[in-house]
């Protein structure tokens, strides 16, 4: 085999490989999408025992006012009651709220992850289309141009799929405080 010939077949088996690995870590992105929808659905899960323990304790207390109104007094022990019934709603809202802080953070991740798949996708595509019009017997001038077209092809595509990727995933739509991940 000419060293023409032997050229154009590295640089296919090159992309066949960059492909290649591309894909197993496709795989690994998939599985930390599966992961952090686990991690939001326990959040989702924890959010909802959150607010049945604050309907517990918002029942709690009218009752403990209800008996209040029917007696005209108020006791030290139904004061004390109170209080505590208070600090009780006080935990599990700021419970919720931390749930929900930590859904809308994670669904901002999976959105992530799936941006960064479908830019991972392009990427191998662009390996795949490009190194498909290598010939096997192509001379090296041809075969640098090829290459130099899908260095050019495969760092604008990164930088695109960088720009919408680089920011921060925040907390939305609470009025809680603000919090600020990456």
């Amino acid at each position: 085999m000419s060293k023409k010939k032997m050229l154009g077949s590295h640089v296919k088996q090159l992309l066949s490989g960059v492909s290649d690995h591309g894909n197993e870590h496709l795989l690994e992105l998939e599985t930390d999408l599966v992961q952090t929808t686990i991690l939001l659905a326990e959040a989702i899960e924890k959010l909802g025992s959150s607010f049945l323990a604050l309907h517990a304790a918002v029942s709690n207390q009218q009752e403990e006012v209800d008996l209040l109104i029917t007696y005209g007094i108020a006791p030290e022990a139904s004061v004390e009651r109170l209080k505590l019934i208070q600090g009780d709603i006080a935990l599990h809202i700021n419970s919720a709220v931390t749930s929900l802080q930590f859904q809308d953070l994670t669904s901002q991740l999976i959105s992530r992850t799936v941006q960064r798949s479908v830019g991972l996708r392009e990427v191998l595509s662009t390996l795949g289309i490009v190194g498909d019009v290598i010939p096997h017997d192509g001379g090296n001038n041809e075969i640098a141009v090829l290459l130099k077209e899908i260095t050019l092809r495969l760092e604008t595509q990164s930088i695109e799929l960088k720009k919408l990727l680089r920011k921060a995933v925040n907390q939305k739509h609470l009025d809680s405080g603000d919090i600020e991940l990456f």
